[in-house]
């Protein structure tokens, strides 16, 4: 997204937030392109035949974001960050209702990957990873957060900082430290 079109994001949001309906309008087209390029992240290395499409991912989480109630927009990375956290509920919500195990059962170890994608194989890891990543949120906040950005929301370490608003140095530092605490909580 070029530095214009962020502006012009954030300008629609915010007007959008206001009670300007047309804003909603003008926001979609630039708004869903970029969602369905985070979507497609995680479901570009998913098998044909997914049961979970990128369309139906953008879908759930573009209307879930709309539907928020007394949300005042502050600018486009305000608006991603959330979408990150809608997402990671869908994928989340997605592979619970496709886990034939109970929680933690037959679980393997969990292979860290930016674009992780959700099928029933993976279902159990990514359960997994939700219940550590509540627990590294109770540690460190931000961290939890930062994983959140990256793994489900798909955003890369500039458009992470720019949420979190602190530097792409500091994203990768603490995003290292996050993986490393991840794995050794996965592996117990």
């Amino acid at each position: 997204m070029t530095e214009a079109q962020t502006h012009q994001v954030t300008q629609l949001l915010i007007d959008w937030s206001n009670g300007d309906p047309s804003a909603l309008d003008k926001l979609m087209p630039l708004i869903d392109a970029e969602l369905r390029r985070l979507a497609h992240r995680y479901m570009s290395r998913e098998r044909a035949g997914h049961t979970l499409q990128t369309t139906a991912l953008v879908n759930e989480a573009f209307l879930r974001l709309v539907n928020r109630k007394n949300l005042q927009w502050q600018n486009r990375a305000h608006f991603f960050g959330l979408a990150a956290q809608v997402m990671r509920t869908i994928l989340v919500d997605h592979a619970r209702s496709h886990a034939s195990v109970k929680r933690g059962g037959g679980a393997r170890n969990l292979e860290l990957d930016e674009a992780l994608v959700v099928s029933q194989q993976k279902a159990s890891e990514v359960i997994a990873l939700d219940e550590a990543l509540k627990q590294l949120a109770v540690i460190d906040p931000r961290q939890s957060r930062i994983v959140e950005l990256r793994f489900f929301g798909g955003l890369t370490v500039e458009e992470a900082a720019e949420v979190l608003q602190v530097s792409p140095v500091t994203i990768k530092r603490e995003w290292s430290t996050a993986k490393a605490w991840l794995y050794r909580e996965l592996a117990k």
